[in-house]
Formats: C-alpha cells, structure tokens, sequence
C-alpha cells in the first residue's frame, strides 16, 4: 500500500476541499468520537490555536493531521479502516507489549522470526525513527502527501503528522532506543500535541469541568 499510495495520484485538491470530504468519514477506532472527522480536524486546530496562540504552525498541523483518513473515502479507494485508522507501530523488530491487542502478534510470521523478534531486529540503537519501517496507516498517507508537495511546514510538525498515532512511543515510551537527537526534540511537540486531543473534551464542554 504505500507504494501503491506513496505515488500520490489519486486525486488532487486544496486543503479545504480535502477536509471537507472527511464530512463523509468516521474513525471506527476512536471510542470517544462517532463526529464526522472534519469536526475533530477543528476542534482540534481551535484547541491548540487556544492554548498556543503564537504557534501558528501547530494550528495548521492539528487541522491536517488526520487528512490521511480520506484513505477511507470512495475517492481514494475505499480502503478499509483496519488498513486506515488505529495505532500504528515499528514493523522490523519486537512488537512491544503496550502495543494494543499485543496477545494477537503471535499470529504474525513476524513474531517468531529471528530476524524481527529481537529489540533492535533490523535496526541499530539510535538509528532514527525516520528509517523505521512504520505500520501503514493514515499517518503515513499524510506525511508522505506533505513532504511530496515541498511543504514548508518545520520537522516537528511532519514527526506529529507521522507518529501522532504511534502510542507506544508517546504513551508508553517503547522504542525510544531507535531515536535520535532530533526525534527527542520532537518528540516534546507531539507530546504536547497528545495533551490537547486529552483534554480536547474541556475545550468542546468547558461546563462539565
């Protein structure tokens, strides 16, 4: 799929015009949002734009960094949320036990290949996360349709829009040991970033705080 997906030729567009097709689309995998995912791409820029009023750039990541979910939609085949939505994770060595639904990996060839199984598997200690092999998903479709458009956007917001899925990492701190100097830095803006879509609830429904 992302080389299928990586050629980005399927459809061309504005980015308003992308947002607007996530009227149609919503993320199976998030327990606490049944909205179009065009509700979550504002409220999550407003939310940010509230707390970090001088950071612009974060405000436009946070509108855009579920873009890749238009990967659901007719117009970009249709693919199935399994293949979409959901936390993504390093493929190439161990599966990490904070990974979601860990127990179902021992039925991947992966698991008890030698060449994978181990903690560095094919990768070296402090390689950077930017030569790991990520899971594919909705992440990566935008990472890879930001840096293929020459986006001016800083390194910090293409790490949030590539790894804002990547859980184990930023909630449970797994695979820092593939990270460099510049992951490290940042990895401080995503973290910010998962802070806002925490108390993302307080921004919609301040009264019930």
């Amino acid at each position: 799929m992302r080389t299928e997906y990586g050629k980005l030729n399927k459809m061309e567009m504005g980015i308003w015009e992308c947002c607007e097709l996530l009227n149609d689309v919503i993320d199976e995998s998030d327990p606490d949002l049944d909205e179009p995912q065009i509700e979550h791409l504002l409220q999550t820029a407003e939310a940010i734009r509230k707390d970090y009023p001088n950071e612009d750039w974060m405000h436009l990541t946070g509108l855009i960094h579920d873009l890749g979910k238009v990967l659901l939609h007719p117009g970009f085949g249709e693919l199935p949320q399994w293949a979409v939505v959901g936390d993504t994770f390093p493929v190439g060595c161990a599966f990490d036990k904070s990974i979601v639904h860990h127990k179902y990996f021992e039925e991947n060839p992966d698991y008890h290949n030698s060449d994978y199984n181990t903690k560095y598997g094919v990768y070296s200690e402090g390689c950077g996360l930017n030569n790991v092999m990520m899971s594919w998903g909705h992440d990566d479709y935008m990472y890879l349709v930001a840096k293929g458009n020459n986006t001016t956007l800083p390194p910090a917001a293409l790490f949030i829009i590539r790894y804002h899925s990547f859980y184990a990492l930023h909630k449970s701190g797994a695979y820092r040991h593939l990270m460099n100097e510049e992951d490290t830095e940042n990895l401080k803006w995503l973290q910010i970033f998962k802070y806002e879509f925490y108390l993302l609830f307080s921004y919609i429904c301040p009264d019930s705080y």
